[in-house]
């Protein structure tokens, strides 16, 4: 399949991009940071993305939604890096959309989807126990009790889970910690008895969640998928996930690299422009290859998701892992070729690094990535 948008896919990332860039420019999560906005973003704007389809681009057409796919999600999130637009829909239509689409029952489908689409829920996937991103050593016990569950343990990073009206929770209903197998994912209201739930905005002034379960009963109606048998599922979402962060951090880096190179060609020294001396030419040449370069691995990691593709997931791993050295790479750039006023608060370089470092993070970093690439190839 080559590597290029279709015209409909062009279509949608222009209109995103036309949205975006008037109504979420970086000044905007500036203004949300300084504020100390309790949201972390605005609703004003997500009901928008709603209007546009945007909040249900994943779900299908009979639940109120477009049916679209990866690409399109994609497409979306690249928009969304341009301008570090604080949104939830990563973790709601994306996440949430996702593994509600591929296992939920048609009561959970028909109760909440539509209201995904509409843009009236919020939802955030709860997985992290820790500070690295670990799926396998999920610790949170589920364990029986009368006509379901009983949870009990804790979880971190869970995106955008301050303001969720539904959480996907992952629990271990068998096996021990470290085994794929025993995984079962809940829906859990966040208002229910038991669940305690801490606002965290981490350090690209986004926003995230530690939540607490102390004997939280949810019945069997609320499990979503089989139980124990909720890793495939979640390898599945978890890798959609992970291609969406992907195609945010390409977003982000070229953003980086074309203000940079704009800097270049308007700062002066000796007399001439910077960017005419030719090892910074160089340096701006290696990294725009980069960015081309990852650009393609995330494309095709979105296709071979589309397409059900057997070597999908390593086409996800080799994707989020490069497109976390490139962003790195890029505000790294940045910041150095803008001198010292790149490590300043009231230049906006530095948001750019910070929503890189924070997204090298989320749901693997090129490390974990290299070792699922490793082990992914050696069966």
């Amino acid at each position: 399949m080559p590597l290029l948008l279709t015209e409909e896919q062009s279509m949608l990332r222009d209109s995103a991009r036309g949205l975006i860039s008037d109504k979420a420019p970086v000044a905007h999560l500036r203004k949300l940071r300084d504020d100390r906005d309790a949201i972390g973003f605005s609703r004003e704007l997500w009901a928008t993305f709603a209007e546009m389809g945007f909040a249900g681009l994943l779900i299908p057409e009979e639940h109120g939604g477009s049916g679209l796919g990866a690409v399109e999600a994609g497409v979306i999130m690249e928009e969304i890096g341009r301008t570090l637009m604080p949104s939830p829909f990563l973790s709601t239509a994306v996440l949430a959309a996702s593994a509600l689409t591929r296992a939920g029952s048609t009561a959970q489908q028909s109760e909440y989807l539509p209201k995904i689409a509409a843009g009236s829920l919020l939802s955030a996937l709860a997985i992290d126990e820790g500070a690295k991103h670990r799926p396998a050593n999920i610790a949170m016990q589920a364990a029986r009790s009368g006509n379901g569950f009983r949870l009990n343990g804790a979880k971190a990073l869970v995106v955008d889970g301050h303001v969720a009206d539904l959480l996907i929770v992952a629990a271990r209903s068998a096996g021990t910690v470290g085994e794929r197998e025993g995984l079962t994912l809940f829906l859990v209201d966040p208002k229910a008895k038991g669940v305690a739930v801490e606002r965290t905005i981490m350090v690209d002034a986004h926003n995230a969640a530690r939540i607490i379960f102390d004997n939280v009963e949810v019945d069997a109606d609320h499990v979503l998928g089989e139980v124990d048998g909720g890793s495939a599922l979640l390898d599945g979402v978890l890798d959609l996930g992970r291609a969406a962060i992907a195609s945010e951090m390409v977003g982000l880096s070229e953003e980086v690299f074309g203000r940079t190179v704009n800097y270049l060609k308007e700062r002066k020294q000796f007399g001439k422009a910077i960017g005419e001396f030719q090892a910074l030419q160089h340096r701006a040449a290696q990294l725009y290859i980069e960015i081309e370069i990852t650009r393609a691995a995330v494309l095709k990691a979105l296709q071979a998701i589309d397409g059900h593709a057997p070597n999908a997931a390593s086409s996800v791993a080799v994707a989020k892992a490069r497109a976390g050295t490139t962003a790195t790479r890029a505000v790294q750039e940045g910041v150095q070729m803008h001198g010292g006023m790149g490590m300043t608060d009231q230049f906006d370089i530095g948001f750019f690094m910070k929503r890189a470092r924070v997204c090298e993070e989320l749901l693997g970093d090129a490390n974990y990535h290299a070792d699922q690439l490793a082990r992914l190839r050696s069966y």
